[in-house]
């Protein structure tokens, strides 16, 4: 990539677009799953007993594992969240700025 066409795609008001957008998603969902994993640390940090009582009488299952379960199953739902948006929103956007730079 020549010199020319690189300024010619960051010049771009779509480039800039797509950059906000994307960095803006990217600490939204990343902030999220920060949100989820240290809530989930600090409550076993600061009341464990929450976390080891049985989900219900006789039950040899305890609160955490479905809560540490929803942990594991919300970053692959965070990321289809990212790979949606990007499949619907970002490509489209960059595929434009390429056509646009030729």
């Amino acid at each position: 990539m020549n010199e020319e066409m690189l300024k010619k795609i960051q010049s771009n008001p779509k480039y800039l677009e797509l950059v906000h957008k994307k960095t803006g998603l990217g600490w939204t969902l990343a902030i999220a799953m920060l949100v989820i994993y240290y809530g989930y640390i600090l409550v076993l940090a600061f009341d464990p007993s929450l976390l080891g009582k049985p989900l219900y009488d006789g039950a040899t299952m305890t609160v955490g594992i479905p809560i540490g379960v929803g942990i594991i199953l919300s970053a692959f739902v965070l990321t289809g969240i990212y790979v949606r948006r990007a499949n619907r929103e970002f490509d489209p956007l960059t595929q434009q700025i390429v056509e646009e730079s030729k």
